[in-house]
C-alpha cells in the first residue's frame, strides 16, 4: 500500500501521475462507520474515461537503481480491486519488488560520463587485444611446424572455440540490460553468484597477471633491441624487470587519466599494428634481394606454397602442443564485454564488436600465415654462398630452394638461423620495412596489456560491488565521473609488478591461458544452462545460437585448457571449484533470477510429478508435518521439535490462521509470508511457510490440511500444541481446537499434540519485540538516517525483554540445543500403525538426541508379563529398533486414587450440565449448551476418564525423570464425548509431566519388517 508523508499527505511515490511528474493529491473521506479513508485521484487514460489503470509503460519495469530511466510503480491489485484505498504507514508499495544488490540505487556519478559505441568499445577493444606477438614472431613457426594444411585446422579450431563463445555471450547480453563487469557479470547473472563469485575472481586476477605477461614480452623486445647494439643497462634479466616496470607505470598513468585517454591511446596502438600488418603484406610482394633469398624469402612461388602444406613436426612437437602454443593469441574476445558498464548499449555494441573482431582477426591471421607459406622455406642458412654447384648434391629439407639455385643441405647436419622454423623474426626480414614490425610486436603487446589492465579493476569492482566476499568490498568504491576503480588499478599495478620482477612468465602463462579459458567454457555453459532451463524470462534478441552448440563450445573450452596444459588445468579446476564451496557456504544474500534457479524448480516439478505416478510403499513412508505454530517465532518448541522428526529428509510446513475480515488481515498475511519464510531459512530450519485468512481458526486449519502440499508431497502428520488456556478460554475457541482434531481423524492425518509446562507460545514476546523495534524505527531521522546508537539501543531493549522473561525464553528453545543424557520414554498403549514408536525412534537418529536411549511401555494382563515383554522385544527386534528396557504395565485397570479423581471432577465442574429435573428441562438444556458435560456422559465413559487420571499416576511414577514423554493420544468419538471432557481427559493425562508428545497415527502401518 502507498505510504502518505506525515507533512500534509503528500504521496511518497509519482509514479500514478499522467507524467510521471507532480504527485497526486489524495481525497479525505470519511464512512458512516467513522473510518477514514483516502481514494487515489483517477486521471483520463487512453480509454475514454477516468481509470486507475495505467497503459504498459517501461518505467513500471525498472529496476529501483535503474540509470537509465525513472522507475515507476503501477497502481497496486488492491487499488483497483477494492477502489478504495486504506492509508497506511507500514513499508513502501506492494507494487515494489524486494530490493537486492542489483536493485539498490547507485551513485549519480553518470552525467558527463564517457560512453562508447561498438567500434571504440568493443571492436576496437577485440582486435588489439587478440592480435598479440603471436601474429609477428610464432606464427610463421606454427606454420613451419604444421604447413599451411594442418595450420588452417590450428587457426580454424580456435576461431571455432572462440566464434560459439561469442554467440552465447551475444545471446547472454541481449537476455536484458548488461552493467559493469564483463564475463563476471554474463556468468554470474545467469548460473548465479557461485559460479561468478568463482569465475569472476579468477578472472580478474587472470587479468592483472596478463598485464605483467604482455608487458614482459614488450620488454623482451626491447631488451633484444638493445643487445643488437650492445647496450645493456646492467643485465639482460633485470633490464626486463626495469623497463617492464616503467612501462606499466606509463601504462597505469594512461588508464588512471580515464577511460577517454585510454581509448585514444587504443587508436594510436591500433593504427600502428595496421600499418605494420599491411606492411607485411606489402613485404611479400616485393621481388626477394639476394639477402632475403639466402634467409629463405623467394616471394609467391607455386611449388614453394605446396612443399609447405604438409607437416614437418621437430623437437617432439605434435599437433596439439602447436595448437596449444597457438591458442592463446585467439583470446581476447572479452576485452570489449569486460567494459560493459562503460558502452553506450552493451546490449547491441557487444555481440556485433565481437563477432566481428573475431571474423576480421580470424581473416588477418590466415592471410598472414597463407602469405609467408607461400614465401619462405622451411630452412635457410642465410649464406649467401650457399648456391646450387653442378655435382654437389642437393637434397635439404626444401626441393624447391634446390630449383631455385640455392642449396640448404648443410641444415640436414647442423641448425640453421634462417626460414620458417628457425627464425621467429621472419616477419621483419619478409616485410617492405623492418623497422614497422618492431613497431606493430611493441603496439600488440603494449595494446592487450593497457586492455588487461583496465579490464582487471572493472572487472573486480563489479564483483566487490556485489558483496560476494565481504573482505573485499574496499575495492568497490568508484571515483569521477566514470566511477574509475582507482583502488582497483593499484591492486592490478601492484599485482603486475610483482610478477614482472619474476622475469620469466613462462610458468604463470599456461595459467593464465586456463583461467581465460575457465571463463569461456562457463560463458557457453551458461547459455546452454539458460536455454536448457526454458525459463519464460529467457528471451535473448540474438536468436543465431543453439544450446546444443554452447554445450560443445564449453566442453571444447574444457578440452583445450588439458590440450594447453594438464596440470594447469586441474590447477584451474580445483580453485574454481574451492572459491565455488566457499560462496556456496557463505550464502551472499542476493536474488539474480539466475538459471541454476529455474533448472532446480523444473527438476523439482519433474520429481513432483513422477512422484505421482508411484504408489506410496510403507518402506518410504517419512513423516511430513504440517505444524500449526501462528508465526514461524511463535512456537519455536513445536517448531524445533517437528524440524527434528523431519529434518533434511521430510516436509514441514510452519502454518498460521489468521481470523477476521480478509480486507483487515490480508496486508498483514501478505507481509508476514516472506518474512516469516526468511527466518526460518536464516535460522537454518529446512521448512515452508503457508498462511491462510479465513473467518474462524477451524476452518483455516480446515483449508491447511485439505490444500496443503503438491503431489505425493504433502503432509500426514499434524502437530499442534496443547491447548492450556482451554479453561480459560472461550467457548468458541475450545470447541473449534477439538475440531481440528476431529478434522485431522477425519482426512486421516496421523495427529500429534505437545504439551510443556510452560513456553510453548512466546508470541507475547515476539510481539512485543516488534513494537519494540517499531518504537525505535520510528526515531529514526528525517532523511532516513538513524539516530545514534540505535542498534545499541535495540539490542538492549531486546536483552530486557530476556531478563524478564528468561525461563521462558530458555525453555522455548530447549529443543534446541543437545538434549542430556536420558530416555525418551514411549507409551505405546493402542496400535495405531506404528507412528508413536516410529516418531521417537527418528528423534534418537538426530546428533540433538544421540544420548537419549528409547524405553517402551505397553499395557499387558497380570500374569502375562514376561509373555508380553517377550512378544513386544520381538518386534521390536523384527522392526530393528533398539530400548534400553521394555516395561509391561499390568495394573492399569486398577482405580485411580480418589484425590486424584476429585482433582479431574474439580476441573470439569463448571462445564457441567446439571440435571436437576428431567424431561423437558433436560432436554432444552442439552439443546442451549451442547458442549457441556451431562451426567449421562459422565457414567457412560466413567472407565475411560478413570482411565486418563490412571495413566497420569504411572507416568507420574515411572517416567517423571524422562527428557520427553511419548504417549498414545486417546481418541474422542464424535457426537458422544463432549469437547470439555476431552479436554480435562487430555489435561490429566499430561498434568505436571515433563514435555509430553501425544500421538495418533492414522492406523495405516507406517513400520514393516519385511524387505
Amino acid at each position: 500500500m502507498e505510504r502518505l508523508k506525515a507533512n500534509g499527505g503528500g504521496h511518497v511515490n509519482s509514479a500514478f501521475d499522467s507524467n510521471l511528474g507532480d504527485p497526486p493529491i489524495y481525497e479525505e473521506t470519511e464512512f458512516s462507520n467513522n473510518e477514514h479513508r483516502t481514494v487515489r485521484p483517477s486521471v483520463m487514460s487512453a480509454f475514454g474515461h477516468d481509470t486507475l489503470d495505467r497503459v504498459p509503460n517501461i518505467n513500471f519495469y525498472r529496476n529501483a537503481g535503474s540509470v537509465s530511466g525513472h522507475r515507476a510503480v503501477r497502481p497496486s491489485l488492491q487499488e483497483l480491486h477494492d477502489v478504495f484505498q486504506k492509508v497506511n504507514d507500514g513499508e513502501g508499495s506492494e507494487g515494489t519488488p524486494s530490493d537486492d544488490l542489483e536493485s539498490a540505487a547507485p551513485i549519480d556519478v553518470d552525467k558527463g560520463a564517457v560512453k562508447f559505441g561498438w567500434i571504440r568499445g568493443v571492436l576496437v577493444r577485440c582486435m588489439l587485444n587478440i592480435w598479440g606477438v603471436m601474429l609477428f614472431i610464432r606464427l610463421s613457426w606454427v606454420f613451419g611446424q604444421a604447413g599451411w594444411g594442418l595450420g588452417i585446422v590450428v587457426i580454424a579450431l580456435s576461431c571455432v572455440v572462440t566464434t560459439i563463445t561469442g554467440l552465447s555471450m551475444s545471446a547472454i547480453c541481449t537476455n536484458g540490460v548488461v552493467r559493469g563487469g564483463g564475463a563476471y557479470y554474463l556468468i554470474s547473472r545467469s548460473l548465479g553468484p557461485e559460479f561468478g563469485g568463482s569465475i569472476g575472481l579468477i578472472f580478474a586476477f587472470a587479468n592483472a597477471v596478463a598485464v605483467a605477461m604482455y608487458v614482459v614480452g614488450f620488454a623482451e623486445t626491447v631488451v633484444d633491441l638493445l643487445k643488437e647494439y650492445a647496450d645493456l643497462m646492467v643485465d639482460e634479466m633485470n633490464d626486463i624487470r626495469i623497463i617492464g616496470c616503467i612501462t606499466v607505470v606509463l601504462l597505469l598513468g594512461i588508464s588512471v587519466a580515464g577511460m577517454e585517454w585510454e581509448a585514444k591511446a587504443q587508436i594510436v596502438l591500433l593504427v600502428i599494428l595496421l600499418v605494420a600488418i599491411v606492411n607485411m603484406f606489402v613485404g611479400t610482394a616485393i621481388p626477394a634481394t639476394e639477402d632475403k633469398k639466402s634467409k629463405g624469402f623467394f616471394g609467391y612461388n607455386t611449388k614453394l606454397f605446396m612443399e609447405n602444406f604438409t607437416p614437418d613436426f621437430r623437437d617432439g612437437e605434435t599437433f596439439f602442443s602447436v595448437f596449444a602454443i597457438f591458442f592463446p593469441a585467439a583470446t581476447g574476445i572479452l576485452a570489449g564485454a569486460n567494459i560493459s558498464g562503460d558502452l553506450r548499449d552493451a546490449q547491441a555494441a557487444i555481440p556485433k564488436g565481437t563477432l566481428l573482431a573475431i571474423f576480421i582477426t580470424g581473416i588477418t591471421y590466415l592471410g598472414v600465415a597463407l602469405c609467408v607459406a607461400g614465401t619462405v622455406v622451411r630452412d635457410a642458412t642465410g649464406n649467401m654462398t650457399d648456391l646450387v654447384t653442378p655435382g654437389v648434391p642437393c637434397n635439404g629439407s626444401s626441393v624447391i630452394a634446390c630449383e631455385l639455385g640455392y642449396n640448404f643441405s648443410s641444415c640436414e647436419t647442423e641448425p640453421c638461423k634462417f626460414g620458417l622454423m628457425n627464425n621467429f623474426q621472419v616477419m621483419t626480414m619478409v616485410s617492405g620495412f623492418g623497422p614497422l614490425i618492431t613497431a606493430g610486436t611493441f603496439s600488440a603487446t603494449l595494446s592487450s596489456a593497457l586492455a588487461s589492465l583496465v579490464s582487471a579493476p572493472k572487472v573486480f569492482q563489479a564483483l566487490c560491488k556485489d558483496n560476494i566476499y565481504k573482505a573485499l568490498h574496499f575495492f568497490a568504491k568508484g571515483h569521477g565521473k566514470n566511477n574509475e576503480p582507482i583502488r582497483g588499478y593499484v591492486l592490478t599495478f601492484v599485482i603486475s609488478v610483482a610478477f614482472i620482477l619474476i622475469g620469466d612468465l613462462n610458468t604463470i602463462a599456461p595459467i593464465i591461458s586456463n583461467f581465460f579459458l575457465a571463463s569461456y567454457a562457463l560463458i557457453n555453459f551458461s547459455c546452454f544452462h539458460a536455454s536448457y532451463a526454458k525459463s519464460p524470462g529467457w528471451r535473448p534478441a540474438y536468436k543465431y545460437y543453439n544450446m546444443w552448440l554452447s554445450l560443445v563450445g564449453a566442453l571444447l573450452c574444457c578440452v583445450v585448457m588439458f590440450v594447453i596444459n594438464w596440470w594447469a588445468a586441474l590447477l584451474t579446476y580445483g580453485i574454481e571449484i574451492l572459491l565455488y564451496i566457499y560462496v556456496t557456504v557463505k550464502k551472499p544474500n542476493v536474488n539474480w533470477g539466475s538459471s541454476t534457479q529455474a533448472v532446480s524448480f523444473v527438476s523439482a516439478v519433474s520429481n513432483a510429478l513422477s512422484l505421482s505416478g508411484v504408489e506410496d510403499h510403507v518402506k518410504n513412508f517419512r513423516p511430513q508435518i504440517l505444524v500449526l505454530t501462528g508465526s514461524a517465532r511463535a512456537r519455536p518448541a513445536l517448531l524445533d521439535l517437528a524440524h527434528s522428526f523431519t529434518k533434511n529428509y521430510g516436509l514441514c510446513l510452519s502454518c498460521d490462521v489468521l481470523v477476521g475480515p480478509r480486507s483487515a488481515i490480508m496486508p498483514e498475511m501478505n507481509n508476514g509470508m516472506e518474512k516469516n519464510q526468511m527466518w526460518l531459512n536464516k535460522n537454518k530450519r529446512k521448512a515452508f511457510f503457508a498462511a491462510v485468512a479465513c473467518d474462524n481458526f477451524r476452518e483455516g486449519a480446515e483449508t491447511l490440511l485439505q490444500a496443503s502440499g503438491l503431489g505425493r508431497m504433502k503432509p500426514n502428520t499434524l502437530m499442534i500444541g496443547f491447548k492450556r488456556n482451554w479453561r480459560t478460554a472461550e467457548t468458541k475457541a475450545v470447541q473449534s481446537y477439538v475440531g481440528i482434531l476431529h478434522d485431522a481423524f477425519d482426512f486421516e492425518y496421523g495427529t500429534v499434540v505437545l504439551r510443556m509446562n510452560q513456553a510453548l507460545d512466546v508470541s507475547h514476546l515476539v510481539e512485543e519485540e516488534a513494537k519494540e523495534q517499531q518504537a525505535l524505527d520510528n526515531e529514526m531521522l528525517p532523511n532516513g538516517g538513524k539516530t545514534k546508537g540505535l542498534f545499541r539501543k535495540s539490542r538492549h531493549s531486546s536483552q530486557q525483554i530476556a531478563k524478564m522473561n528468561e525461563k521462558l525464553v530458555e525453555a522455548s528453545g530447549q529443543f534446541k540445543k543437545k538434549q542430556p543424557k536420558g530416555t525418551i520414554d514411549v507409551w505405546w498403549l493402542f496400535d495405531d500403525g506404528g507412528l508413536t514408536l516410529l516418531l521417537p525412534y527418528i528423534l534418537t537418529t538426530r546428533k540433538k538426541w544421540k544420548d537419549c536411549k528409547l524405553r517402551i511401555f505397553i499395557a499387558g494382563q497380570p500374569g502375562r508379563t514376561e509373555i508380553d515383554k517377550e512378544e513386544m522385544r520381538s518386534l521390536l527386534h523384527k522392526f530393528r529398533i533398539k530400548s534400553s528396557d521394555i516395561t509391561v504395565i499390568d495394573d492399569i485397570h486398577i482405580k485411580p486414587r480418589n484425590d486424584n479423581i476429585k482433582k479431574l471432577e474439580d476441573m470439569i465442574e463448571p462445564y457441567r450440565l446439571r440435571e436437576g429435573s428431567k424431561g423437558r428441562d433436560q432436554a432444552a438444556g442439552i439443546q442451549e449448551y451442547p458442549w457441556k458435560i451431562t451426567d449421562a456422559e459422565l457414567s457412560s465413559f466413567e472407565e475411560k476418564t478413570h482411565l486418563q487420571v490412571r495413566l497420569n499416576e504411572l507416568l507420574q511414577e515411572h517416567s517423571k525423570s524422562a527428557n520427553l514423554i511419548v504417549l498414545s493420544l486417546p481418541i474422542a468419538r464424535k457426537g458422544s464425548i463432549s469437547d470439555f471432557l476431552y479436554m480435562a481427559w487430555l489435561d490429566i493425562l499430561t498434568k505436571d509431566l515433563p514435555p509430553t508428545l501425544l500421538i495418533r497415527g492414522n492406523h495405516k502401518s507406517v513400520l514393516t519388517f519385511y524387505s
